[in-house]
């Protein structure tokens, strides 16, 4: 599928060895030239990233992301190495560590199988398998439980099944959530929300927030958000990872960097209408530094 919506899109004219020597350059002797490397990864593509690091190889005998790990630091390093990432990798290796060890990250496990089309999970299955040797499916209900594990496992269960509105109208046990919002037909949810409206007087937002709590309420109100629009979605989880005191940096660089390619110019543009001020506002004066710089680079503008 292509998308075409992203701030981040093939540079021209480009040269792989140009760019290898240009960082071996910044990242040699004594000392990091951090906005030379962040000049070059952010403005490029994840295609065109790993042709650099397949010449850096080449060329100098060593690994891209290896000297990267070594030459910076903190933030700046975690989103430098993030841009690195083979893009069909990305999500597996988030959701791989979203269970490892001790304690789960929830908000990764929802935020990944909420936002990606049936399609995109399917794929991210199969490279889980390939890349650790481990069924994703099986690894997650390890890890979770409940309501919240069975609405997850449905998500990744990729089937649409189509049902009628009145189907929401008696009863509101978690299951029937479940077994509706795992449908995934968007176009037909649309609808069946648009009827439940009618028939219950509420939106099904409210009725999710009344009914059920925790991981689950969170879960659910995500997978609505994504059939009403992906965007929008993405916009408001941007916007509360920098909201307040402190900054949430992994959900910022995970937005940031895995949608860069796909509808970032869409979630600006709900960025500004939802929020009353622009995402490159937010970052700036949210963020400091190089890391500031590189986000700034990936958000690609301002909109006002």
């Amino acid at each position: 599928m292509a998308y075409t919506r992203g701030t981040v899109t093939a540079f021209a004219p480009f040269d792989a060895r140009a760019d290898a020597e240009a960082l071996r350059k910044a990242m040699k002797g004594i000392g990091t030239d951090e906005e030379a490397v962040l000049t070059i990864l952010a403005t490029r593509n994840n295609a065109q990233r790993q042709e650099i690091a397949s010449a850096f190889k080449t060329l100098f005998g060593r690994d891209l992301v290896d000297d990267l790990k070594s030459e910076l630091t903190g933030k700046f390093e975690t989103l430098m190495v993030s841009l690195m990432r083979p893009a069909y990798i990305f999500d597996a290796h988030a959701l791989k560590h979203a269970i490892k060890g001790a304690g789960t990250n929830e908000k990764v496990l929802t935020e990944i199988l909420a936002s990606r089309t049936p399609a995109e999970v399917q794929n991210i299955k199969q490279v889980y398998q390939q890349e650790y040797e481990a069924n994703l499916e099986d690894k997650i209900t390890g890890e979770t439980s409940g309501h919240f594990q069975r609405m997850l496992v449905v998500l990744l269960q990729v089937s649409v099944v189509l049902f009628r509105a009145g189907e929401l109208k008696w009863g509101t046990d978690e299951e029937k959530f479940i077994t509706i919002l795992g449908t995934r037909s968007v176009s037909h949810l649309r609808r069946v929300f648009d009827k439940y409206m009618t028939i219950s007087g509420f939106q099904i937002e409210e009725t999710i927030d009344r009914e059920t709590s925790g991981d689950l309420e969170k879960l659910l109100l995500a997978v609505v958000k994504c059939i009403r629009s992906v965007p929008a979605y993405f916009a408001e989880t941007l916007y509360y990872s920098m909201k307040g005191a402190g900054t949430d940096d992994d959900t910022l660089i995970r937005v940031m960097v895995s949608r860069s390619e796909i509808d970032l110019l869409d979630i600006r543009r709900e960025f500004r209408k939802n929020f009353a001020k622009s995402l490159y506002q937010m970052i700036q004066k949210d963020t400091s530094g190089d890391y500031r710089k590189a986000l700034l680079l990936l958000c690609g503008g301002d909109d006002d």
